[in-house]
């Protein structure tokens, strides 16, 4: 029996199939543009077929993606800056712009003004619009749609069933985007300004990653010209992470987003070394910033001979008193030590052709930068305002116990001093078994000498973990553009997690940045975030806990096991649901259950490895966990996660994460007792 024409469902699949039609055309019309007449050179023509090349990237329909999740219609036409339509105008609401060959939009891309109450109207504040419409997708295909009559006074308010469906949609494979779930409080950091910084704290599941990725989207598209010259970074805390979460940008149509850890940014030298934890807190203080400063600025000495310039017959004196007038004034001026290094030859050769024109020639710029490469000169140069390299100054500060002494007086006590030092100095830059602490020192170095380059905007996420010299590592690379920054205070892991957010962004170099806190859990099940936040008085005082939005408690369970076998059981019956199942344990328990899995013949991942429809288990050390997510987990013996960190609170702060990577269901496994944070009201 054929479906009737006028059902709505059949109406809406029409202009789907429509819709990805128009899309169809659009990209076949970039692939069949012809350049070979108007580019001036094979310069240009690279540009734009690389240009082009991006554009056919992101035109790519995703047959398993909905092309549009939502439709709007407004009682009247929009207000005249969207003036797009008569009254009673209807809007599909997507992931991308989609026209039809007559340029009349299709689909309105999520970011557009005319989407915004999409995401922000409601019945206290309509926003004009009279019915809402959500759709329910099967692979890629319309199987339902929900209506909210927001003018309608008699319609009861009631929360969205498929909105709750998508939220809880089991997730195979990397991260996905949130752009149809997006709520009310996240549109408004997601649209927040370029020129302002936005600190982000929220608990397990409230959204802020995906809030941050969404909010470089929305500025991509808001201000795509300028974004384009000065670039966009998002920075994750390991590879993991960022192999994770690679597909959310790309599905929303932007390709030129880079991602990097913070240890990518500071990869002057090779990472042989690890610190301890002392040497690792004292190394991440912002007060070796100073230190260092004052160690480059000790190469600085004032000049006690004359420079004597030999051109032709005549000779050009400038005298001791004024060459050191010419380096002061440099200091005082507070410029990077390679600018006022590069600026020291002009100078004096400035002098110079001040005594020139004064005894009657007539110089020109050619002659001052002649005088500049003279040898003399740069023989004073050398001498005053010698050339530094930053790894050799950071190895003589890590490796002289005299010279880091001189430098670290009034700032870093002895024992502080002990902790950096290296027991067996290393003889060269190569040689030396540098640790990532090191080489963020290097890069402050490197900074002090030549400025870095910044971008237009950075979305640092787990921001928590950085220390203070990583937070200016990254406030280096957006000193002119701004940032998004992510995290959980609670779930700092690190000796020198942040102890919070205006001290950490006073290190980015954005102290009046907007803090925003994210308090709805839309992940993470009631049962689960509610044995979680148990730890919350032990590991972040005054926090807010997040509470669940979510109807379904989800599955949680607290279960007794006496060895390997058991954990492993309680994984298969995990994986009897659909999605994903994560086996998250202490790091030295991974060897362990790893085998135990291959005796069972169960197949499993690492931690960033993409899961598939037949190997949907990961097996997840405990310190990378965090900001991963899966529909199930197993969480096998919590006291050996808080036994494997250096002191208890930090042990307790990595429980935390791991207790709260579950969407749909969580089993506590445990031989040894629970931690008593969580044992004295445990749940079955």
């Amino acid at each position: 029996m054929s479906t009737p024409v006028d059902d709505p469902l059949s109406r809406e699949r029409s202009h789907l199939s429509a819709s990805r039609s128009a899309l169809r055309a659009m990209r076949e019309d970039v692939e069949a543009l012809d350049i070979t007449d108007v580019t001036a050179n094979w310069v240009n023509a690279e540009v734009l077929a690389r240009q082009i090349e991006e554009r056919i990237k992101a035109l790519a329909d995703l047959s398993d993606t909905p092309l549009f999740f939502g439709r709007l219609d407004y009682l009247h036409a929009p207000g005249a800056e969207q003036a797009e339509g008569a009254d009673g105008e209807r809007f599909y609401i997507g992931r991308r712009h989609v026209h039809d060959h007559d340029g009349d939009p299709m689909v309105i891309d999520w970011r557009a003004p005319v989407s915004q109450p999409f995401y922000r109207a409601s019945k206290k504040d309509p926003m004009d619009v009279a019915l809402r419409r959500r759709f329910g997708y099967t692979r890629g295909d319309i199987t339902a749609y929900e209506d909210e009559h927001l003018s309608d006074p008699a319609e009861a308010s009631r929360t969205s069933k498929l909105l709750q469906q998508e939220i809880e949609r089991p997730r195979v494979g990397p991260m996905r985007d949130i752009v149809a779930t997006i709520q009310p409080e996240q549109d408004e950091i997601v649209r927040s300004g370029l020129s302002g910084t936005v600190c982000v704290q929220g608990g397990p599941g409230t959204g802020k990653t995906a809030v941050g990725l969404h909010r470089v989207a929305y500025l991509l598209y808001a201000h795509r010209e300028r974004l384009a010259r000065t670039g966009t970074l998002v920075i994750g805390p390991n590879r993991s992470f960022l192999h994770y979460i690679e597909q959310v940008l790309p599905a929303l149509g932007e390709l030129a987003v880079q991602q990097a850890t913070v240890d990518d940014l500071v990869a002057h030298v090779e990472i042989k070394g690890t610190d301890d934890a002392t040497a690792a807190v004292v190394k991440g203080d912002a007060r070796l910033a100073r230190v260092l400063r004052r160690a480059l600025y000790a190469h600085v000495t004032m000049p006690t001979e004359p420079v004597v310039v030999v051109r032709g017959s005549r000779r050009w004196r400038v005298p001791a008193y004024e060459l050191e007038e010419l380096v002061r004034e440099l200091l005082d001026r507070d410029i990077r030590y390679g600018a006022a290094r590069e600026a020291l030859p002009q100078r004096i050769a400035h002098a110079v052709l001040v005594q020139m024109e004064r005894s009657g020639e007539a110089p020109d710029d050619r002659v001052q930068d002649a005088v500049a490469r003279n040898s003399a000169v740069k023989a004073a140069v050398k001498a005053a305002w010698p050339a530094v390299d930053p790894a050799k100054l950071v190895l003589r500060l890590l490796s002289d116990a005299e010279f880091l002494a001189v430098h670290a007086k009034g700032i870093l006590d002895e024992d502080e001093q002990k902790a950096i030092l290296w027991a067996k100095p290393a003889r060269s830059v190569k040689s030396a078994k540098w640790s990532a602490a090191d080489a963020v020192l290097i890069d402050e170095a490197t900074d002090l000498i030549q400025r870095t380059h910044s971008l237009g905007h950075v979305v640092l996420d787990e921001a928590q973990d950085l220390s203070p010299m990583q937070y200016r590592a990254v406030g280096r690379r957006c000193t002119t553009g701004s940032a998004t920054v992510l995290g959980d205070l609670a779930q700092g892991t690190t000796p020198w997690a942040t102890r919070g957010w205006q001290e950490a962004l006073t290190h980015l170099g954005k102290p009046e940045a907007l803090v925003e806190e994210l308090t709805a859990g839309f992940r993470v099940p009631t049962d689960v975030i509610t044995y979680a936040s148990r730890l919350l008085p032990h590991i972040a005082p005054g926090l807010t806990p997040v509470v669940s939005i979510r109807e379904n408690p989800g599955h949680f369970e607290v279960r007794p096991v006496s060895g390997p076998k058991d954990v492993v059981e309680a994984c298969r019956e995990l994986l009897r649901h659909e999605g994903s199942t994560g086996l998250i344990a202490a790091d030295t328990r991974v060897p362990e259950l790893a085998e135990a899995l291959e005796q069972a013949g169960i197949p499993y991942l690492g931690p960033g490895e993409e899961t598939t429809v037949d190997t949907r288990l990961t097996l997840v050390p405990a310190s990378l966990a965090k900001g991963l997510e899966y529909d199930y987990v197993v969480l096998d013996e919590p006291r050996a996660v808080v036994d494997g960190e250096p002191d208890e609170r930090t042990g307790l702060r990595r429980l935390y994460v791991a207790l709260t990577r579950a969407v749909s269901g969580l089993i506590v496994t445990h031989a040894a007792e629970l931690p008593p944070q969580l044992a004295s009201t445990t749940l079955h």
